[in-house]
């Protein structure tokens, strides 16, 4: 039986890169510390230290430590969130526009 990753539409790469997310809200902008743990071409997973509701745009930072891999920056949406078992959350995000 296919589990829920094989019928993905694109591959998801699995990474472990240190970034940061901006959120952007009528109340306020701000920065939070996240892992992101893979990413595809239209979407990535990050873990976080606290929940972030679906629907809230995010600016995503990811910097290149190779001169050879140009640093990432993306405007996204959350598509969802969950937290794991040993407390970090799980946001998934939708790519809306790379910079």
């Amino acid at each position: 039986m296919m589990g829920y990753d094989d019928k993905r539409n694109f591959l998801r790469m699995l990474v472990n890169a240190n970034c940061d997310l901006t959120i952007e809200d009528e109340e306020s902008t701000r920065s939070i510390a996240a892992i992101c743990r893979d990413i595809s071409a239209v979407g990535m997973a990050f873990e976080v230290g606290e929940s972030i509701e679906a629907g809230t745009r995010l600016k995503v930072a990811i910097e290149s430590n190779s001169s050879q891999i140009p640093s990432l920056q993306a405007v996204s949406k959350v598509v969802r969130c969950h937290q794991n078992a040993d407390g970090a959350y799980i946001v998934g995000v939708e790519i809306q526009e790379m910079r």
